[in-house]
């Protein structure tokens, strides 16, 4: 999944950039409210982490009411100096879901992350169903029709991101994007070799099952119990 930090202060977004990543998320850092702005109405995003002290034309409060404004529903964690309650609630007043206040610790910020995204309605706490497949994100456990799969980290990060994404058709370049971090040394074959691996242990490994992974001709690649 591929979120977007805004943050000023190199050090504090450098440090968030390299927990998150390790913990398979894919990120881009902005440094300004008018740069973070264009980038969080961005719907590629699956989460913004948002500093409500930035440089530019608004703070950070003005940059999550405008993104609000705009339509844009991606789940935002507002990161701030300022604790007090009245702070607290005008950030969350502006359209922020979470509130994080500095300095914290990395292993809090990855908590509230992954509770953000699984309040997605496709999720059901860490685990994640779609007909009889159940991936544990938390314990990176996947299984079909009560079989244990085994997944190398990167099939394991493309399956999640399929997942998350049900019923939406997922074009290679964007798959390359959060699952590959936009390595310009991936190319679109990569994708589908993947796909291959991941259609080779979730749906041949199970011909009484319905096949789940299906290719949209000319379009990508979309997770769902029918092809229709």
């Amino acid at each position: 999944m591929r979120l977007l930090v805004i943050e000023d202060e190199d050090r504090i977004a450098r440090a968030v950039k390299s927990a998150l990543e390790q913990s398979g998320f894919a990120v881009d850092i902005v440094s300004d409210a008018d740069s973070g702005l264009s980038a969080a109405v961005d719907p590629d995003y699956d989460l913004i982490i948002l500093d409500r002290m930035l440089p530019g034309s608004f703070e950070g409060v003005e940059l999550c009411r405008r993104v609000r404004e705009s339509g844009v529903h991606t789940p935002i964690l507002m990161l701030t100096a300022r604790g007090e309650v009245d702070d607290k609630v005008e950030g969350l007043q502006s359209g922020a879901d979470d509130y994080l206040a500095k300095p914290f610790s990395m292993k809090e910020l990855i908590v509230r992350v992954q509770v953000l995204l699984r309040r997605s309605p496709q999720t059901n706490g860490p685990v994640i169903k779609l007909d009889d497949l159940e991936v544990n994100v938390g314990t990176f456990s996947v299984k079909r029709n009560g079989v244990e799969i085994e997944l190398s980290a990167r099939e394991f990060k493309l399956l999640t991101y399929l997942l998350h994404h049900q019923g939406q058709t997922l074009s290679k370049d964007k798959i390359i994007s959060h699952v590959w971090d936009g390595d310009s040394l991936v190319v679109p074959n990569t994708v589908e070799v993947y796909v291959g691996y991941l259609r080779k242990k979730i749906d041949r490994a199970f011909p009484k099952s319905p096949k789940l992974i299906h290719t949209m001709h000319g379009f990508g690649y979309r997770i769902g119990v029918s092809n229709v």
